[in-house]
């Protein structure tokens, strides 16, 4: 239940050997390597450094893996239903890996989804060429004039093109005081097309009423024979196009059927690479290679009997450096586990603080079951999670997370009466009862302010007393009186007295508390700032001392336990009532009725989950962890085997 102690490693391999050894470590997947620029040695002996050659065959043939996938995907027949969502990995048996992965036959089919796809590039070429040709011949289908005529003029210019219909009067009449002949062609949408002649001694005036009437040149360089017989030839060429298309994607279609076999020679090949690529980057000498790392001091026996199948490998512990960054994984009970995913989202703490895990575990939960306050909601929530738990592929975590909060759910709403509000009561005792275990929020709303407040305030107390734990098992003792105890001792204090003014403890007890409070206020202030001069010390400790009233505003922001709580029962009341009115319509009122009243509901526990995760994981990073907790970990991330598309069960991945 703490941060994983790690242990630095050294393995020195001779050159012959340390392919196979990487490969051993990424199966055994219990070492870290770092590379030269990382790595201490390197630092410490000049001239020692990385070999740095890149494995570009492997990295081309990965990529032209990558490609062919990506292209075949769309021609694979689609995964359907949940199936697709929650396994989108196919499962593959270790025996028909290693058949795959074995069959060098299989790369053919990348060179021959590359020759389909450019096929299929290429044929889409001339689909859009064909397509744009009888776009433009569209318009002058009524033509009769050869194509290759209108540029044979001796003394003339023609231009075929197209001018706006609102234009079209005024300029015809423009272009015969030029003198130019101008023949209509066709109407195309709101333009006419038109052919224009004109002798070439007036070519440079009519070009410029040519564009002030925006007229649109139409080219048909190269073209030959009339419109008619062109327009039939692309029609022709764009069938045979399509035709073509068609046929090459039913060969991709076919070609498909081998995507699992390319994504599994993906894999395997990516992981070769990537310790191909580990090899290239670590410190090395003429003869040998040095594997700098680190691995849990746990895995230590496992990674010597690793090495020790080497006969030119050695590994050893070596001390680190004192100002060195160690890599950090957390490990928890399995109760706990779930909620690592919390403490992973906020970032891997530093190696000398403490895993916050096993501490916002029960507040979390809590919490969760707070804003939510439902057991209706929460059973609904475990049923829907046991059913994702089973069939989802891969790391769980967040799901069994949700599944705890889920059964806390379902006891804060029987402690408050909530059962998809107010449901029971309406549509099954058809009377108001109080169902309420321990107190109903809307006829008791303080003891919910209190027991948030209170709740708040634990937490908070409880952040305070792990920081100060933590600063005497670190021998920090000056920390710990000064920056934990002395604020634990001034928040209870202040608390008792006010207990005491109000009557609720013996007021000479909370008198003194009273005193005890401005005894540690005065510490505070006085060496609450240990750094820089007198003045500097007197200033931060007053301000310390005065931002004690931040502590305040800390534990009034857990009223949004209360606030969200609230808030979704008053709507899943309100879904009841509309439904209970819906129920009286004739006919079809009770199935109106069950519709509000599932779609309501279900709409309600999705704003609710919503709602209650991201506020309560707001009141883990915001109010609860800045009171023990240095961030800025490197997660500990060994090398080892990874699977994209495919998902080896029996390997545990």
């Amino acid at each position: 239940m703490a941060i994983t102690p790690m242990a630095k490693v050294m393995i020195v391999c001779h050159r012959a050997q340390v392919s196979d050894l990487l490969e051993a470590l990424q199966d055994a997947g219990v070492c870290q390597v770092l590379n030269a620029d990382e790595a201490a040695i390197t630092k410490e002996t000049p001239g020692l450094a990385a070999a740095r050659e890149r494995p570009k065959d492997l990295e081309d043939l990965v990529a032209r893996l990558e490609r062919a996938i990506s292209f075949l995907k769309d021609y694979a027949p689609p995964r359907k239903g949940l199936a697709s969502m929650l396994a989108p990995r196919p499962i593959v048996e270790p025996a028909s890996y290693h058949e795959v992965v074995s069959n060098g036959a299989i790369l053919k089919i990348v060179d021959q989804a590359e020759q389909l796809q450019g096929a299929m590039e290429k044929t889409r070429t001339q689909i859009d060429h064909a397509q744009s040709v009888l776009d433009l011949l569209r318009p002058w289908t009524a033509l009769q004039t050869p194509l290759d005529d209108l540029g044979r003029l001796q003394s003339s210019v023609c231009w075929a093109g197209l001018v706006p219909q609102q234009h079209y009067a005024e300029f015809q009449e423009r272009l015969a005081n030029l003198g130019a002949a101008l023949q209509h062609v066709s109407t195309y949408g709101t333009r006419e097309a038109c052919i224009v002649v004109i002798l070439r001694e007036q070519v440079e005036p009519a070009q410029k009423l040519l564009r002030s009437y925006e007229f649109e040149i139409v080219s048909f360089e190269g073209m030959t024979g009339t419109v008619a017989e062109r327009t039939r030839e692309y029609e022709q060429r764009l069938d045979d196009a399509r035709k073509r298309l068609a046929e090459h994607k039913q060969a991709a279609g076919d070609l498909a059927g081998n995507l699992l076999k390319l994504e599994i020679l993906h894999d395997h090949y990516r992981n070769i690479l990537g310790r191909e690529q580990t090899r290239d980057n670590v410190p090395a000498t003429e003869q040998a290679m040095i594997l700098e790392g680190w691995c849990r001091k746990r895995d230590y026996p496992q990674l010597e009997r690793v090495v020790a199948r080497f006969d030119a490998a050695t590994v050893a512990r070596i001390e680190p450096a004192p100002d060195e960054e160690v890599p950090v994984e957390i490990e928890n009970r399995q109760a706990v586990q779930p909620f690592e995913v919390v403490t992973r989202l906020y970032g891997m703490p530093h190696h000398l603080s403490v895993d916050p895990t096993p501490y916002l575990a029960p507040f979390f939960a809590i919490f969760f079951g707070m804003c939510i306050a439902d057991a209706g909601y929460g059973l609904l929530m475990l049923g829907i999670l046991a059913f994702f738990i089973k069939k989802m592929q891969g790391d769980k975590k967040l799901l069994v997370m949700l599944a705890l909060c889920a059964v806390a759910t379902v006891v804060v709403g029987a402690l408050t009466g909530g059962w998809f509000g107010d449901a029971i009561q309406k549509f099954v005792l058809h009377r108001d009862a109080n169902l309420a275990l321990a107190f109903d929020p809307f006829k008791a709303p303080l003891v919910f302010f209190g027991v948030a407040l209170g709740l708040g305030y634990i937490q908070l107390v409880t952040g305070l007393i792990i920081g100060f734990m933590h600063n005497l098992r670190m021998r920090n003792y000056i920390a710990a009186a000064f920056d934990q105890m002395n604020w634990i001792v001034l928040l209870n204090s202040v608390v008792l007295f006010t207990l005491g003014v109000t009557g609720a403890i013996p007021a000479a007890v909370g008198k003194v508390f009273g005193y005890l409070a401005l005894l540690a206020a005065a510490t505070i202030f006085l060496f609450s700032h240990r750094e820089g001069g007198i003045g500097a010390r007197l200033g931060m400790g007053f301000y310390n001392v005065f931002s004690s009233i931040f502590y305040l505003g800390d534990v009034l922001s857990y009223l949004r336990l209360m606030a969200l709580g609230m808030v979704g029962a008053g709507l899943a009341m309100a879904i009841n009532v509309i439904a209970q009115v819906a129920g009286g319509i004739p006919w079809v009122g009770p199935l109106v009725a069950i519709l509000i009243f599932v779609g309501g509901h279900v709409f309600n526990l999705i704003l609710a989950i919503l709602s209650a995760f991201v506020h309560t994981l707001r009141l883990q990073y915001v109010e609860f962890f800045p009171k023990f907790l240095a961030s800025g970990g490197r997660e500990f991330a060994p090398l080892a085997k990874e699977y994209r598309h495919i998902y080896i069960e029996k390997a545990g991945k």
